[in-house]
């Protein structure tokens, strides 16, 4: 376990911990169970498990509004039961690689507890106003009453980017209200990082995935870009005002020396959903070392796009000195078992709108491209990252009843969106059972009958 260059011709297994196996018969992914499964994953022959977020959380995002860095959601587990898996993990030559969510915490963090405790104060203070605001992004509205917010920014899942407060101000949250966005340029916030990311290297963990590492850093003086500036595409110098800042790759080389710090040196993984070109940097041996690379996944089924888009990875990799990655599938995208059934350009969004039946999808074409694709991927120099279910040709499951979905973006875009529910149903492992053997209870998202074909155990 101390090779390390373990992470560069790695295939990792991706875990949405709620949904893959129910060691308490709550309904609930815990990681307990994922403990009890260590032996099929060890016969997978995978060399890593990615767990997604297991923190303390309201979940208005699936996990990703994180209360506390440095602990459990009391569903999911305890700390002691991390300390397990991963001690379980390892002895079966598997290593551990956790979730870091750095671009926003929960409303329900201390910190941002506190900030709405706060006043405003003086005006001179600058934007942030208060020393607890300034770990956060406050700023005053527009209009003679402030009456307006800061910009006109729309947030990913839908609605507004700023939510406004009691006392007038507004704060930004690139996903939902519930999420608000971190100050990056705040050094409490930079320490705070550090901390959290040595508590899990001391406990074990072998790697980190940074969720959108591309939109820490922001310039949030005014006049702000409009929004139709802030999604265009960003220029290559960096210049953006928005995201994707040259500033960000400071706060990886500060990471970067930490994880230099341990034995065998921690892998870290950015998610940054940016051109190639400007990827080299968070794959650089001075950064985090490796990043997602989204381009098979955003293909469409042709072996032109697909060469394309092979030998360029193969190019940047010389490039950065790094790894490549190839993914196809992940808790975000829909199945490409699925995708790879329905027509090239499909509108996905509207196609789960239909229920799944316009149009109509090929069952069996797109399992067998799927299982072609994986085996690709798995052929290729670099880290194949798996998604589970994806070993079983798990596909989406367009038919979930509108009043389970959990997914913000379904109330955010006013129902107009169903979102990604669809690919993080609990994973079946039995034929039969209130919930094919993900645990014995119903699950908390409803599994199709059709799923008792695909369970582990066929």
């Amino acid at each position: 376990m101390k090779d390390p260059d373990w992470w560069r011709q790695a295939v990792v297994y991706q875990i949405y911990p709620r949904s893959f196996a129910d060691a308490n018969a709550d309904g609930i992914g815990d990681l307990a169970g994922i403990t009890s499964r260590i032996p099929y994953l060890a016969g997978l022959g995978v060399d890593a498990l990615w767990l997604s977020p297991f923190y303390p959380s309201a979940l208005a995002d699936g996990g990703y509004d994180i209360d506390d860095y440095r602990n459990v959601h009391p569903a999911v587990g305890t700390l002691r039961d991390f300390d397990e898996l991963a001690a379980t993990a390892h002895a079966a030559g598997l290593r551990i690689i956790v979730d870091i969510v750095p671009n926003h915490s929960s409303d329900r963090h201390p910190w941002f507890v506190e900030a709405l405790a706060s006043p405003p104060g003086s005006p001179a203070r600058a934007r942030y106003r208060s020393p607890a605001r300034a770990r956060y992004h406050f700023l005053d509205g527009e209009g003679p009453d402030g009456s307006q917010p800061p910009s006109d920014w729309q947030a990913f899942f839908g609605g507004s980017a700023w939510t406004r407060v009691a006392d007038g101000q507004w704060y930004l949250h690139l996903y939902t209200p519930q999420q608000p966005d971190l100050n990056w340029d705040n050094p409490e916030v930079r320490q705070d990082f550090l901390t959290t990311l040595e508590f899990w290297a001391d406990r074990g963990v072998d790697g980190f995935r940074i969720d959108v590492a591309h939109r820490l850093a922001k310039d949030l003086t005014r006049p702000l870009p409009s929004y139709v500036e802030m999604t265009g595409d960003p220029p290559l110098d960096g210049s953006h005002r928005f995201y994707d800042r040259d500033e960000v790759h400071e706060i990886y080389a500060e990471w970067r020396k930490l994880f230099n710090t341990y034995d065998p040196p921690r892998m870290a993984v950015a998610e940054a959903w940016v051109p190639a070109e400007r990827r080299r940097r968070y794959a650089s041996p001075e950064g985090l070392g490796q990043a997602f690379n989204f381009d098979l996944l955003q293909a469409s089924w042709l072996a032109e796009e697909f060469r394309a888009v092979i030998t360029g990875n193969l190019r940047e990799a010389r490039v950065t000195a790094s790894a490549q990655t190839w993914v196809f599938s992940n808790h975000d995208v829909v199945r490409h078992a699925m995708r790879y059934g329905l027509p090239n350009g499909t509108d996905l969004a509207a196609w789960l709108m239909t229920d799944g039946t316009q149009p109509p999808e090929d069952i069996p074409i797109g399992l067998s491209r799927a299982r072609a694709a994986t085996l690709l991927a798995l052929a290729l120099p670099g880290s194949t990252y798996l998604y589970q279910g994806e070993e079983l040709g798990l596909r989406e499951m367009a038919t979930i009843p509108h009043d389970r979905l959990q997914d913000p973006m379904w109330e955010r875009t006013g129902r107009r969106v169903k979102g990604r529910d669809g690919c993080r149903l609990p994973l079946p492992w039995t034929t039969d059972g209130p919930s094919f053997g993900f645990g014995n209870h119903d699950a908390h998202l409803p599994q199709p009958d059709w799923f008792k074909d695909y369970a582990v155990e066929t």
